[in-house]
């Protein structure tokens, strides 16, 4: 019997048995859409977690304050002392005792409430000078930036970003219009170009207000923020500087703030490459465990098409019988109970990597997150279908082949 002739009579057999064999293909499928689907999900999440903490600049350092202890023994989280000030800017802003820096941006921050005219929003207004447009890697849209002047004279100025500006501002031009914040009307002088981000919880860039960090101490924050920075922004020179530069400030913070022991740092320098390995890595597990759970639905879907292929040798056994009272041997038996079983396995895993393709295009919408299909993957999910097949279909061909031909035809 030639390999044509096994193919024929193999999709014969599953076209005899519609039902069974629907069920088995229906098992593989749902496996082979989970997968599709769930490492998708989570290259998808890696993808964009990249992408948003890139958008943040891949040769930054933020250098943030300490933990603080109040009278009582209470110990604050990291971040909550103030022991950060413009003086250390200044020394980390010198060539010369940190000549692997590009820029420095001081920053200090707190949520405050914004009016317009008879609309108000609550975001994150930061104080920092003009080299935040620079550390940060933003554009303008419209308007200008704060300047040197604005920090020198503590000028009443401000810069929204794109989503503070529609949300304050979303029938008008916000340039020129007047934003109070904490009873200190401000002038909008700016509105940063939309980064793209989600504007889901903390990851959205657009959604701040920029002042100067003078006005902010002074006029606004009030209390520690007077003198006490909440973060330094450090930009290297380059992505290889980055080990470099990140010494440099670790060296000069420690000589200023006069501390012996790197382990008594009152401060913690953090990178955007140790943020991204970070939450990549967290992603890459996810992607595993989910991927671990849908691989079981695989193995349900695998046992399933044994099943089937162990009662269609049940039911052909007379004809497995006659096959070989005419001289079909042991392996054109095998062959052709494999070939139905691979038959199955391919069928379902085509069917199951069409619907993974379909998922991915409408439940990102239901999800709230991207999924990625890549065709390495698809192909991968069709061969494993059909690697299936075989396997969980060997035994039930073994069986088959070797059947005694008196026994076979002799059985009711």
């Amino acid at each position: 019997m030639s390999w044509w002739e096994t193919l024929r009579t193999g999709l014969g057999g599953v076209r005899t048995h519609r039902l069974r064999s629907a069920l088995t293909v229906l098992g593989i499928l749902i496996g082979i859409a989970a997968v599709i689907l769930t490492v998708g999900l989570g290259e998808g999440a890696q993808a964009q977690v990249s992408s948003e903490i890139t958008a943040l600049g891949t040769n930054l350092l933020t250098i943030s304050p300490g933990s603080s202890t109040s009278t009582a023994g209470i110990r604050g989280g990291f971040g909550t002392a103030s022991t950060l000030t413009m003086a250390d800017v200044s020394a980390l802003s010198s060539r010369t005792v940190a000549p692997d820096i590009r820029a420095v941006a001081p920053i200090t921050s707190a949520a405050e409430s914004l009016t317009a005219g008879s609309s108000n929003w609550t975001t994150t207004v930061q104080g920092s000078t003009p080299t935040w447009l620079t550390v940060r890697g933003r554009s303008l849209a419209q308007g200008r930036f704060i300047d040197n002047q604005d920090v020198t004279d503590h000028g009443a100025v401000a810069v929204l970003g794109a989503t503070t500006a529609s949300e304050l501002f979303s029938r008008s031009d916000p340039l020129g219009q007047s934003v109070t914040v904490g009873g200190v009307p401000l002038t909008v002088i700016g509105v940063l170009t939309s980064t793209g981000s989600s504007s889901s919880g903390s990851t959205n860039q657009d959604d701040l207000m920029v002042i100067p960090i003078t006005t902010g101490a002074e006029r606004i924050f009030g209390g520690t923020s007077r003198n006490s920075l909440s973060s330094i922004i450090v930009q290297a020179r380059s992505g290889p500087d980055l080990t470099a530069a990140y010494q440099e400030a670790d060296h000069e913070l420690l000589a200023l703030h006069g501390i012996t022991q790197a382990a008594n740092a009152d401060f913690t320098i953090t990178s955007s490459q140790s943020l991204l390995s970070t939450a990549t890595s967290v992603d890459r597990t996810l992607t595993i465990l989910l991927g671990g759970v849908a691989g079981i639905s695989l193995l349900v879907g695998g046992i399933g098409v044994m099943n089937i292929m162990l009662v269609s040798v049940t039911e052909r056994i007379r004809e497995i019988g006659l096959r070989k009272a005419l001289g079909a041997t042991p392996r054109l038996i095998r062959r052709q109970f494999l070939v139905e079983a691979s038959v199955l396995g391919l069928i379902g895993g085509a069917l199951g990597a069409l619907l993974g393709i379909i998922g991915a295009k409408f439940l990102p919408g239901v999800v709230g997150n991207p999924i990625t299909i890549s065709g390495p993957a698809t192909a991968l999910a069709l061969l494993v279908a059909l690697c299936i097949g075989v396997v969980f279909g060997v035994y039930p061909a073994s069986r088959a082949a070797h059947l005694a031909p008196i026994d076979a035809l002799r059985s009711e």
